[in-house]
Protein backbone atom coordinates (compact mmCIF):
# COMPACT_ATOMS: atom_id res chain seq x y z
CA UNK A 1 0.00 0.00 0.00
CA UNK A 2 2.88 2.62 0.85
CA UNK A 3 4.07 1.69 -2.72
CA UNK A 4 1.08 2.81 -4.25
CA UNK A 5 0.76 5.75 -2.56
CA UNK A 6 3.89 6.40 -3.31
CA UNK A 7 4.10 5.25 -6.86
CA UNK A 8 0.69 7.93 -6.69
CA UNK A 9 2.26 10.09 -5.36
CA UNK A 10 5.19 10.55 -8.21
CA UNK A 11 2.38 10.29 -10.98
CA UNK A 12 0.39 13.42 -9.52
CA UNK A 13 3.03 15.71 -8.75
CA UNK A 14 4.34 15.58 -12.18
CA UNK A 15 0.97 17.49 -12.99
CA UNK A 16 1.84 20.45 -10.61
CA UNK A 17 4.01 23.35 -11.39
CA UNK A 18 6.29 22.58 -9.32
CA UNK A 19 9.84 25.32 -9.14
CA UNK A 20 12.50 25.73 -6.64
CA UNK A 21 10.26 28.95 -4.73
CA UNK A 22 7.35 26.19 -4.20
CA UNK A 23 6.42 24.55 -1.11
CA UNK A 24 4.35 21.54 -1.31
CA UNK A 25 2.47 19.10 0.73
CA UNK A 26 2.24 15.83 0.19
CA UNK A 27 -0.68 14.84 2.84
CA UNK A 28 -2.84 17.69 3.00
CA UNK A 29 -6.31 16.76 4.47
CA UNK A 30 -9.62 17.21 2.55
CA UNK A 31 -12.85 16.19 4.10
CA UNK A 32 -16.21 17.19 3.24
CA UNK A 33 -19.23 16.77 5.07
CA UNK A 34 -23.20 16.84 4.12
CA UNK A 35 -25.70 17.58 6.55
CA UNK A 36 -29.77 16.70 6.08
CA UNK A 37 -32.29 16.30 8.79
CA UNK A 38 -31.64 12.55 8.23
CA UNK A 39 -28.16 12.09 7.98
CA UNK A 40 -24.72 13.31 8.37
CA UNK A 41 -22.24 12.01 6.35
CA UNK A 42 -18.24 12.95 6.39
CA UNK A 43 -15.38 11.71 4.56
CA UNK A 44 -11.49 12.66 5.11
CA UNK A 45 -8.60 11.92 3.22
CA UNK A 46 -4.95 12.59 4.30
CA UNK A 47 -3.40 12.41 0.61
CA UNK A 48 -3.89 15.28 -0.69
CA UNK A 49 -0.90 16.72 -2.69
CA UNK A 50 -0.65 20.27 -3.14
CA UNK A 51 2.00 22.95 -4.40
CA UNK A 52 2.33 26.42 -3.27
CA UNK A 53 4.35 29.09 -5.15
CA UNK A 54 5.11 32.05 -2.47
CA UNK A 55 6.69 34.33 -5.31
CA UNK A 56 3.63 34.16 -7.57
CA UNK A 57 0.84 33.16 -5.71
CA UNK A 58 -0.26 29.85 -7.77
CA UNK A 59 -1.88 27.29 -5.74
CA UNK A 60 -2.82 23.70 -7.06
CA UNK A 61 -4.59 20.42 -5.34
CA UNK A 62 -5.26 17.28 -6.09
CA UNK A 63 -7.18 14.47 -4.22
CA UNK A 64 -7.77 11.02 -5.25
CA UNK A 65 -11.50 10.43 -4.84
CA UNK A 66 -10.44 6.59 -3.72
CA UNK A 67 -8.92 8.22 -1.40
CA UNK A 68 -11.38 9.57 0.65
CA UNK A 69 -12.24 7.31 4.48
CA UNK A 70 -15.86 7.04 5.32
CA UNK A 71 -16.62 5.65 9.04
CA UNK A 72 -19.31 2.91 7.39
CA UNK A 73 -17.62 1.01 4.35
CA UNK A 74 -20.85 0.66 2.80
CA UNK A 75 -20.96 5.00 2.58
CA UNK A 76 -17.12 4.35 0.97
CA UNK A 77 -18.16 1.77 -1.62
CA UNK A 78 -21.72 3.71 -3.03
CA UNK A 79 -19.49 6.91 -3.27
CA UNK A 80 -16.97 5.59 -5.24
CA UNK A 81 -20.07 4.06 -7.43
CA UNK A 82 -20.91 4.84 -11.00
CA UNK A 83 -24.21 6.30 -9.30
CA UNK A 84 -21.96 9.12 -7.66
CA UNK A 85 -18.43 9.89 -8.07
CA UNK A 86 -17.68 7.11 -10.22
CA UNK A 87 -14.26 7.86 -9.26
CA UNK A 88 -13.61 5.07 -11.80
CA UNK A 89 -14.00 7.60 -14.37
CA UNK A 90 -13.33 10.51 -12.49
CA UNK A 91 -10.26 9.51 -10.34
CA UNK A 92 -9.38 12.75 -8.89
CA UNK A 93 -10.34 15.87 -8.45
CA UNK A 94 -7.94 19.20 -9.04
CA UNK A 95 -7.93 22.61 -8.37
CA UNK A 96 -5.46 25.15 -10.22
CA UNK A 97 -5.51 28.70 -8.95
CA UNK A 98 -4.04 31.72 -7.31
CA UNK A 99 -3.63 33.41 -3.98
CA UNK A 100 -5.42 36.84 -5.21
CA UNK A 101 -4.14 38.64 -2.34
CA UNK A 102 -0.59 36.72 -1.98
CA UNK A 103 1.31 40.32 -1.74
CA UNK A 104 -0.25 41.43 1.29
CA UNK A 105 0.77 37.16 2.60
CA UNK A 106 4.70 37.58 4.01
CA UNK A 107 5.83 33.86 3.69
CA UNK A 108 9.10 34.88 5.44
CA UNK A 109 7.65 36.16 8.16
CA UNK A 110 5.34 34.54 11.21
CA UNK A 111 1.54 35.66 11.34
CA UNK A 112 -1.93 34.68 10.32
CA UNK A 113 -2.72 36.29 7.09
CA UNK A 114 -6.42 36.14 5.59
CA UNK A 115 -5.96 34.96 1.27
CA UNK A 116 -8.23 34.85 -1.65
CA UNK A 117 -8.11 32.18 -3.62
CA UNK A 118 -9.42 32.13 -7.12
CA UNK A 119 -9.22 29.43 -9.61
CA UNK A 120 -11.04 26.49 -11.11
CA UNK A 121 -12.09 23.18 -9.78
CA UNK A 122 -12.80 20.04 -11.56
CA UNK A 123 -14.85 16.99 -10.24
CA UNK A 124 -16.64 14.33 -12.07
CA UNK A 125 -15.16 15.78 -15.11
CA UNK A 126 -16.64 19.19 -14.77
CA UNK A 127 -14.94 22.35 -14.45
CA UNK A 128 -15.94 25.44 -12.76
CA UNK A 129 -14.36 28.69 -10.99
CA UNK A 130 -14.56 29.14 -7.77
CA UNK A 131 -13.43 31.63 -5.16
CA UNK A 132 -12.95 31.48 -1.23
CA UNK A 133 -11.38 32.39 1.77
CA UNK A 134 -8.90 31.07 3.58
CA UNK A 135 -5.98 31.60 6.21
CA UNK A 136 -2.36 31.42 5.49
CA UNK A 137 -0.17 30.72 8.44
CA UNK A 138 3.70 31.10 8.78
CA UNK A 139 5.10 29.72 11.53
CA UNK A 140 9.06 28.94 11.98
CA UNK A 141 9.61 29.08 8.46
CA UNK A 142 6.71 26.57 7.88
CA UNK A 143 3.57 27.38 5.80
CA UNK A 144 -0.31 26.38 6.53
CA UNK A 145 -3.39 27.06 4.24
CA UNK A 146 -6.72 26.57 5.87
CA UNK A 147 -10.13 27.05 3.79
CA UNK A 148 -13.82 26.01 3.71
CA UNK A 149 -15.70 26.32 0.90
CA UNK A 150 -19.06 25.43 -0.19
CA UNK A 151 -19.97 23.00 -3.69
CA UNK A 152 -23.27 22.49 -5.00
CA UNK A 153 -23.55 18.95 -6.68
CA UNK A 154 -25.48 19.47 -9.45
CA UNK A 155 -22.72 22.21 -10.48
CA UNK A 156 -20.64 19.07 -10.46
CA UNK A 157 -23.17 16.75 -12.45
CA UNK A 158 -23.35 14.63 -9.67
CA UNK A 159 -27.02 13.03 -9.70
CA UNK A 160 -27.83 11.28 -6.42
CA UNK A 161 -30.44 8.83 -7.07
CA UNK A 162 -34.40 9.85 -5.51
CA UNK A 163 -34.11 6.88 -3.28
CA UNK A 164 -31.77 8.56 -0.75
CA UNK A 165 -31.64 12.37 -1.87
CA UNK A 166 -33.50 13.38 1.67
CA UNK A 167 -30.06 11.60 3.15
CA UNK A 168 -27.46 13.64 1.05
CA UNK A 169 -27.60 17.56 0.90
CA UNK A 170 -27.60 19.50 -2.18
CA UNK A 171 -24.51 21.55 -0.94
CA UNK A 172 -21.69 20.21 0.85
CA UNK A 173 -18.90 21.72 2.78
CA UNK A 174 -15.21 21.01 2.28
CA UNK A 175 -12.30 21.94 4.40
CA UNK A 176 -8.84 21.84 3.12
CA UNK A 177 -6.06 21.57 5.48
CA UNK A 178 -2.20 21.54 4.45
CA UNK A 179 1.13 21.94 5.81
CA UNK A 180 3.68 23.07 3.24
CA UNK A 181 7.37 21.66 3.46
CA UNK A 182 10.22 23.69 0.91
CA UNK A 183 10.05 21.43 -2.20
CA UNK A 184 13.39 19.88 -3.21
CA UNK A 185 14.19 17.94 -6.03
Amino acid sequence: MKFLSFFSFLLLISTLNVTAQNFISRNGKVSFFSKTKIEDIKAVTNEAFSSLNTQTGALQFLVLIKGFQFKNAAMQQHFNDKEYMNSSEFPKSEFKGTITNFADINFSKDGNYPAVVEGELTMHGITNKIKTNGTITVKGGKINSKSLFKVKLVDYNIKVPKIVTAKIAEEIKITVDCNYSPFKR
